[in-house]
């Protein structure tokens, strides 16, 4: 499991003693416990793998946010940080699709719904997000898929 791997980099972190790396694992931890109590608050159960990586990719994009604004505000070491925190965040997603992967994705999840228009949107995004969560950016997919349904 997701949860395994990265409490084992946490300790391995700490023996390497590589402090960037275990503030960010720690902080992974902290925002993954977070989002299990709010689940549990709602009647849930504990995040699934699928759950996880989708909160792992809300925590890369909002650092992502953060260098962009710390770029323009001429903080490159307050930059350079997040970008480390990205990859370290990064390394626990699976492999990213390529632009015609994800073209051929939508075609497929087009196809597998009977999408005919927009109104058909939300089967093929929730089609995408059962089979490629934490591998494609569903915000670009959005777009490529509303292109599609329109065309």
């Amino acid at each position: 499991m997701l949860r395994d791997d990265i409490n084992n980099a946490v300790k391995d972190a700490m023996r390497a003693k590589a402090e960037r790396k275990l503030s960010t694992l720690r902080m992974v931890n902290s925002t993954i416990k977070n989002a299990d109590i709010a689940a549990r608050g709602e009647g849930k159960p504990p995040l699934s793998d699928a759950d996880l990586l989708a909160v792992l990719q809300k925590m890369i994009k909002q650092r992502q946010e953060s260098v962009e604004l710390y770029d323009k505000g001429g903080r490159a070491e307050l930059a350079a940080q997040e970008r480390d925190e990205i990859a370290i965040i990064s390394a626990y997603l699976p492999k990213q699709m390529s632009d015609d992967d994800v073209k051929a994705a939508i075609s497929a999840a087009i196809s597998a719904t009977g999408a005919a228009g927009m109104k058909d949107m939300g089967k093929v995004i929730a089609e995408l997000k059962t089979k490629y969560t934490g591998q494609m950016d569903f915000g670009k997919a959005s777009g490529l898929v509303k292109a599609a349904l329109t065309s």
